[in-house]
């Protein structure tokens, strides 16, 4: 399998007068948050909320910016999260996928909304 990305728009609901920044994101299913490069931070003015201790790929820890509220937009879908600030590059991972009830389609390398609901995202709740 590639790798796998998908357009999302990013803006911070706080601040309506900012516009929002168009990103193409690499899904991530094996990554917990959204993950932000500081140069989108500052492009938004997200306000650093906490610092979260992140276990990276190569097993090391890290204590990373946390910044928020986030909204995200992809296709019909409208999600809010908090974000980590690190990189050079937008990660979308599964807290932000769930939230927007997202599908990653492996074979044809895209990110959609689940098929089984095309109007509206849907969640478990129990």
């Amino acid at each position: 399998m590639g790798l796998i990305y998908a357009m999302l728009k990013i803006s911070n609901p706080k601040r309506s007068d900012i516009d929002p920044v168009e990103a193409e994101a690499l899904a991530d299913s094996g990554s917990v948050y959204l993950v932000i490069p500081q140069t989108v931070q500052i492009q938004l003015q997200l306000e650093e909320i906490e610092k979260k201790e992140v276990t990276l790929a190569d097993g090391s820890r890290k204590l990373i910016p946390y910044v928020g509220p986030v909204q995200l937009q992809f296709k019909n879908r409208t999600g809010f999260v908090g974000a980590i600030v690190m990189g050079d590059q937008v990660l979308l991972g599964a807290i932000p996928m769930e939230d927007m009830d997202l599908i990653l389609v492996p074979k044809e390398r895209r990110v959609d909304i689940n098929p089984q609901y095309p109007n509206f995202a849907h969640a478990l709740a129990k």
